[in-house]
């Protein structure tokens, strides 16, 4: 690892554990995915940590559980929230090592001019802000035209309003193989933030004429074929071998319209397995095992400190993480390096996996108890909560010194090293709704459940 590898980062949305063929599905086409799972590693037990998207996208960004950097739920467009710029970010890291870097797609930290992309790291970007159902939507009555249109950006900048969605998976290709060109030469961090598969499911006619699973099944087709399209740039551009690839998921799928996350119980939005357990392929011709399961946990906040580790650099130390290094893990290693998993919901503690055991505390801020142990039962069906209550005992201490530190807001503790969000003064969206505009508006009105 002499030479400065090129990273691409692949980050889908709301793909569920079970959506992918080589993680058992059997309705949908991921052929070159599992492809790069039989070449490179495959992780079972690695984590989000969050079961929605802007928690997961921060502490991706940051090497953090999301209430230490202040964004512990979903954000909305024109809110005065963001991601802190003064946080350490992994493009900040790869940018002060030399490469150059790009977003393409899904953003979610923060839609305010102080919390766009290039504020921590990013020397451009293209792609939508947050979600892409957070656009003019018919189907949404009342509210009407009351949501701002969906901006496609370019830079800071709306270059698009309400885009096609059928097409913009194809148009995100385009711009990562634009970057990839124009940066042979240098190393290079693209983080690629997937729109699929979040709702509404848009996908190109042909995936959907293709699909055995109806538009879900369209968009799991649309992924496979964009990773297909990098790797494929990459052979020609001859930095196939000097690239490492990383393909995983933001939190878990609804497991409606489609979609799975058998077997694990369940969905988005919960601190059940479903909500934040995901799939985690990682290739690197050459330099990785190839055909390795890792049974071993991980998470998105130890990608910060193990690129880190794999360039040779400190990571500052004024504010602590808590990612951990995993490079061992990413290079096909099953090392028991994380012995821990919080599982956030908002700034509720609900859940706290130490080894093999995980112990709930509340759902959605109510209590909700029960011991589960994972290698033993990864759909969380037997409570030992009576048959072990010296294991729940050692969890629920552990989980009291993590409170003190990161909060719990059921428990009534604050948390003694979070640091707030960023919040501007007047904030505004970044669009605004023209009744003379030829907004495309029936393009988004399908009506899955979600």
């Amino acid at each position: 690892m002499g030479e400065k590898p090129n990273v691409i980062l692949i980050n889908c949305d709301d793909m569920g554990y079970g959506d992918l063929g080589c993680y058992g599905s059997k309705v949908n086409q991921t052929p070159f995915i599992d492809s790069l799972a039989e070449e490179g590693v495959r992780f079972t037990s690695f984590y989000a940590a969050s079961p929605v998207c802007s928690p997961s996208r921060a502490a991706l960004m940051t090497g953090c559980y999301p209430p230490r950097v202040g964004i512990t739920r979903v954000l909305f467009p024109g809110e005065p929230f963001g991601l802190d710029p003064k946080e350490y970010t992994m493009p900040k890291l790869f940018s002060q090592a030399g490469y150059s870097t790009m977003i393409v797609g899904k953003w979610h930290c923060g839609d305010q001019p102080e919390s766009l992309p290039k504020r921590f790291g990013f020397d451009d970007y293209y792609g939508l802000p947050y979600s892409n159902d957070m656009g003019m939507q018919r189907r949404k009555a009342p509210l009407d035209f009351l949501t701002p249109p969906l901006p496609l950006m370019s830079g800071d900048e709306v270059i698009e309003e309400q885009p096609d969605q059928e097409s913009l998976t194809e148009r995100y290709v385009e711009q990562c193989i634009r970057f990839m060109r124009e940066n042979r030469e240098r190393p290079f961090f693209l983080y690629f933030a997937q729109m699929h598969v979040h709702l509404p499911l848009y996908a190109a006619h042909h995936f959907v004429t293709a699909s055995e699973n109806g538009d879900f099944g369209a968009c799991m087709l649309s992924v496979d074929w964009s990773v297909h399209a990098l790797v494929s740039e990459l052979k020609r551009l001859g930095i196939y071998e000097n690239t490492l690839l990383i393909f995983t998921s933001d939190n878990g799928s609804l497991a409606a319209n489609g979609a799975s996350n058998a077997p694990l119980r369940g969905t988005k939005h919960t601190a059940w397995e479903g909500g934040m357990r995901v799939p985690f392929i990682v290739h690197w011709k050459g330099h990785v095992k190839e055909g390795v399961t890792v049974r071993n946990m991980a998470s998105n906040i130890d990608l910060l400190p193990t690129f880190a580790a794999m360039l040779h650099r400190e990571l500052p130390n004024e504010n602590p993480i808590d990612g951990v290094n995993i490079l061992p893990m990413l290079l096909g290693e099953d090392q028991p390096i994380r012995q821990e998993m919080c599982y956030y919901q908002d700034r509720n503690l609900a859940a706290l996996r130490v080894g093999s055991y995980k112990l709930h505390f509340t759902s959605k801020g109510e209590p909700n108890p029960g011991l589960y142990d994972l290698e033993e039962d990864i759909s969380e069906q037997r409570d030992l909560l009576s048959e072990k209550p010296e294991v729940a005992g050692r969890i629920r201490l552990r989980a009291k010194e993590l409170a003190e530190e990161l909060g719990d807001e059921a428990a009534g503790v604050t948390g003694s090293q979070v640091r707030p969000c960023l919040c501007v003064d007047s904030p505004k969206p970044l669009t605004e709704y023209d009744e003379n505009h030829p907004y495309i508006v029936a393009l988004y009105d399908k009506s899955e459940a979600g």
